[in-house]
């Protein structure tokens, strides 16, 4: 339920023109029970002029009146006379005049470095038509030659965290995103290959290092006596 206009003066002008309950103007003026009976003991709101909520539409007499008669029923406001504003629903980003020459610039830096940024996605960003970005693409744009792509976020027609948002949606709809996880987790499932250690070849148990060595390598052979 909508919080009524001036809830404690609301407050205040039930409490004194109303047998309502303390619970029952407590959950209309969406305050504490004890806060009403503070303001109907004077001690809060002391001197604050109350507010009529059927005069300002927010409450019907006929309601005060089933309300006061059972206890446990609970207020509810009375229907809007004034029709309510629809919400406008949002389309490309407005870009201030003194940005909107760099547009074309960004414009081209998305198309050549994101490929699966779609043209409504690149349309919100920067704010342009797609009638734009296809003649950007085909290179058929009035001032083509003069084009050079640089980073909307650098230009500030807007932000990192708006970019990435749209570079990952973008990915997820084309699935580049689950391939790549997919082909990692599959690098880190097999096992790395280890490279082959060159073998030892182990020295026989004869063999002989040290000055000991150098000494039988220089020892001739005893002459063989016949």
């Amino acid at each position: 339920m909508a919080r009524p206009l001036m809830p404690k003066a609301t407050a205040v002008w039930l409490v004194e023109n109303t047998a309502l309950t303390f619970e029952q103007i407590a959950g209309f003026c969406s305050l504490h029970p004890l806060e009403v009976q503070a303001i109907a003991d004077e001690e809060v709101a002391t001197g604050m002029q109350g507010m009529d909520p059927i005069a300002s539409g927010q409450l019907t007499k006929s309601e005060i009146d089933r309300c006061t008669t059972d206890p446990s029923a609970s207020l509810k406001p009375a229907a809007p006379s004034i029709p309510l504003s629809k919400l406008k629903s949002k389309g490309a980003r407005y870009t201030p005049l003194s940005k909107r020459q760099d547009r074309p610039d960004a414009i081209a830096w998305l198309l050549k470095n994101y490929l699966e940024l779609s043209d409504g996605q690149i349309s919100k960003l920067i704010g342009t038509t797609k009638s734009t970005i296809n003649a950007i693409r085909d290179k058929s744009h009035w001032n083509a030659p003069n084009i050079k792509p640089q980073n909307p976020v650098g230009l500030g027609l807007c932000s990192g965290a708006d970019l990435e948002k749209a570079i990952a949606i973008a990915r997820a709809r084309a699935g580049t995103v689950h391939a790549a996880k997919t082909k990692k987790n599959a690098a880190e499932q097999s096992p790395a290959a280890k490279p082959a250690n060159p073998e030892t070849v182990p020295e026989p148990a004869s063999a002989v290092s040290g000055p000991e060595a150098v000494e039988a390598s220089e020892r001739k052979p005893d002459p063989v006596f016949e």
